[in-house]
Order: C-alpha cells, then sequence, then structure tokens
C-alpha cells in the first residue's frame, strides 16, 4: 500500500466473529455498486463482530482520547474480480468523533452507542470468553462467547479462513459509485467457540429481517486474536 493512501493504523485484536447463513436475497439490495455477493460452498454469511480498536492514527496523527474503544459490526462478503471484500450494514462505536470520521471519510453507516466489553483469560493467557455489549437497559444487547482448545491458524480453505481474509472493504456513495479500500494484516490465529450467542434487543440496533436472523444461534462462531492494520483512504470505482 502506497504510503499516501494510508489513512488509518490501529491494532484490531480480541475479535468475537458470529457468523450466519442467509438467503441472498437478504442482501442483494445492499451488495455496492460494482460488486458481487460472494460465497463459501455455495452459502451466503452475515457476520456480527466485535473487537478491541486500539492505538488508531489517522493520517499517521493520533486523535486524543480516541485511540482505544471497542466497535461492533455487521457485515456481508462481496468480490470485486479477484479481491474479496467486505460491505458494512451498520458499525456501532462508543465515540461519536470516530463515527462523524467514518461517515466523512467512507460514508459508512456508523452510529455512536455506549459499549463495555469483557474478556476472560486463563492461567496461560489464552482467552477462554468474551463480551461485547453495547446499549442501554431494556435495549442493552450483547455478544457473548466461550472458546474452547488452543488458538491456532485458520486452515486453508476453512470457513475462519473465509471470514477472516477478506482484504477489501466497498462502502456505497450517495450518488451510487462505490469506494474501494484496502485493509492490510497478517493472517489471524483463531480459537473454536464452545458456546456463542447474541441477547439483546436486535430490532433496536437493525433492521427488522436481521433482527431475525440474529434472534437464532450463529451456524459458526470463533475469536481471532487480531494484529496492527493499515486502512488505505480509498478510490471510487466504476
Amino acid at each position: 500500500m502506497e504510503q499516501q493512501r494510508v489513512f488509518l493504523t490501529a491494532e484490531w485484536i480480541n475479535l468475537v466473529m458470529m457468523n450466519y447463513s442467509v438467503d441472498p436475497s437478504l442482501l442483494e439490495p445492499l451488495v455496492p455498486h460494482g460488486t458481487i455477493l460472494d460465497d463459501f460452498e455455495g452459502k451466503f454469511y452475515l457476520s456480527l463482530i466485535g473487537f478491541e480498536f486500539n492505538r488508531s492514527r489517522i493520517y499517521g496523527f493520533p486523535i486524543p482520547f480516541h485511540q482505544t474503544f471497542e466497535e461492533v459490526n455487521l457485515r456481508f462478503y462481496v468480490r470485486r474480480g479477484e479481491k474479496r471484500g467486505a460491505a458494512f450494514i451498520r458499525e456501532l462505536v462508543p465515540k461519536r468523533a470516530v463515527a462523524a470520521i467514518a461517515r466523512l471519510a467512507f460514508n459508512e453507516n456508523y452510529a455512536y452507542v455506549p459499549m463495555t466489553h469483557r474478556i476472560e483469560r486463563g492461567a496461560l493467557g489464552d482467552i477462554q470468553a468474551a463480551e461485547f455489549s453495547w446499549g442501554r437497559k431494556p435495549k442493552r444487547s450483547s455478544m457473548q462467547l466461550q472458546t474452547e482448545g488452543e488458538s491456532f491458524l485458520a486452515p486453508e480453505g476453512s470457513l475462519s479462513q473465509f471470514i477472516t481474509e477478506h482484504y477489501w472493504g466497498y462502502a456505497a456513495q450517495a450518488d451510487g459509485e462505490c469506494l474501494e479500500y484496502e485493509v492490510e494484516h497478517p493472517r489471524w490465529k483463531v480459537w473454536a467457540a464452545k458456546d456463542a450467542q447474541f441477547l439483546g434487543d436486535g430490532a433496536w440496533t437493525y433492521d427488522a429481517d436481521f433482527a431475525e436472523v440474529l434472534a437464532h444461534g450463529p451456524d459458526s462462531a470463533f475469536m481471532a486474536e487480531g494484529s496492527p492494520v493499515t486502512v488505505s483512504k480509498g478510490i471510487r470505482i466504476d
């Protein structure tokens, strides 16, 4: 990635990833211009992802009091030629300035909401459980996951590799065009999930159709270790 194109650097760590197989008709109206839905073994996935966003810098400069926070996003998977990417339905952060900058820079559907998280580690430091929560009672929601076993690199050809290794982002723009941006990071280690669930009022955060999906248990879930990331400022595509 050329240095002049770098928009953001940060660490994304402790990612809880809950994945739901959905009918593609649910996602097709949201596919950004110039991309098509991407599938894994004929199935189309919607992912609810919570993670820690640390050491964030925009154009190389830290934003005071906005370097460490949580994010929860709901996304699905698209591709443009050989480029495999993600498109976002909604992204939640507990910092108003972060939400405003992301809306301005990418036209992403960011929203401010109070958030907390909890990470439980075992005696050897491995993550055993994680929780990301957002909103206020009685509308508070959370995603919770318990791991099993040790972490491992997502195997080639696995669903966990498919979910974690989409290295492009695509954002529909107000004029109907699309912004394409690159996300660089090394391959991530993951933990298998012993149990994972979404709790709360999904309709408060998402449209009724997506709330109905989240009301059921995920088809797959795992936790990713994460790493430093670099995000480009993006270019418009035809």
